[in-house]
């Protein structure tokens, strides 16, 4: 990648890491549902006026919306006002990962190889071991609920693959209009009326970094980069999410970091990323050293030029990415 993109890439990582800190903020202000309900309200009114239809079978935006958006967004910030902390919530919504690969074997008939299998179990080894450091200040509930959201993410990476939208922007506009309506209508008739005209200046910043610089102008800025390079150059990126999620965190609401959380954590992300990569091209036997320094680095050439243009599930995150 060139400087330039790299630098977009790492600053856009930042923003969807310190977005956890951000929806924390914004839940001292407005319930879990209808924060949610505005955030995609404004990510998607009035931008879906001007973007047009999607490029995909509208099963797969309902789908999509239901999964990424409702379900998602919806436990993750349940579970953040139940006492998740806002640095753990960025490192445990990672596991998405993991939960797209298993739903993807029976939904997409794909076949996990060995090495996606050794990945998975040590980012599973990881969760396991986030769990022994759960304290008296992180009720479990609030745990499980971060981690139900991580597969309503997975499952709905699978439902975006199904998609494969042309033009991702596009295609999250319209998610983000089909997710506003259910949870409106659910923060409603579960919180209240009255939660909607909730106004308070850090309420108000909150919802709009989080509709628009983190959902809008973070898919705009991935969808750029994922048409300039392969999924398996951009994707690693991703990866930082949650170390601007913990350092942010840390530095902006006293979020403690266990020794434990930091090991926990890097066996997460240990697991993504291998389970991630790709092997390395075969080389016949007999081949001179020289000639398989060349082999792989043709393959690594081929691999950063933008002939063909993938979608990552784990872009958002959610709000990821999700975040």
């Amino acid at each position: 990648m060139r400087a330039r993109h790299v630098a977009l890439a790492v600053g856009l990582a930042a923003v969807w890491g310190f977005n956890f800190v951000v929806m924390d903020a914004g839940l001292k202000h407005y319930p879990p549902l209808m924060y949610a309900a505005l955030r995609f309200l404004l990510a998607a009114f009035p931008a879906v006026l001007f973007v047009g239809r999607p490029r995909t079978p509208w099963r797969w935006v309902l789908a999509t919306g239901a999964t990424l958006g409702v379900a998602q967004y919806g436990l993750l910030l349940l579970g953040m006002r139940a006492g998740m902390p806002p640095g753990l919530a960025s490192l445990v919504i990672q596991v998405q990962a993991v939960f797209t690969a298993a739903f993807a074997v029976p939904l997409l008939g794909e076949r996990p190889g060995v090495r996606r299998v050794y990945g998975t179990a040590i980012a599973f080894g990881g969760l396991a071991l986030l769990t022994m450091d759960l304290t008296g200040t992180v009720p479990l509930g609030a745990f499980l609920l971060c981690v139900g959201a991580a597969a309503a993410w997975g499952l709905g990476n699978v439902f975006m693959r199904k998609a494969s939208p042309p033009d991702s922007l596009r295609f999250m506009i319209w998610v983000s209009a089909v997710s506003s309506v259910p949870l409106l209508v659910l923060a409603v008739l579960v919180e209240g009326p009255s939660s909607l005209g909730v106004l308070s200046v850090e309420g108000v910043a909150a919802v709009l970094y989080t509709a628009l610089i983190s959902t809008l102008g973070g898919f705009g800025v991935w969808g750029l980069l994922l048409a300039r390079y392969n999924a398996s150059v951009v994707a690693p990126y991703a990866l930082l999410v949650p170390i601007f999620g913990v350092s942010s965190a840390a530095l902006f609401t006293g979020e403690p970091i266990s020794p434990l959380t930091v090991a926990a954590g890097v066996l997460i992300m240990a697991g993504l990323l291998y389970a991630g990569r790709r092997p390395a091209p075969a080389i016949a036997p007999g081949t001179g050293y020289l000639r398989t320094l060349v082999v792989r680095a043709r393959a690594r050439r081929a691999a950063s030029r933008p002939d063909t243009v993938l979608l990552q599930p784990s872009a958002e995150p959610s709000d990821r990415p999700t975040p």
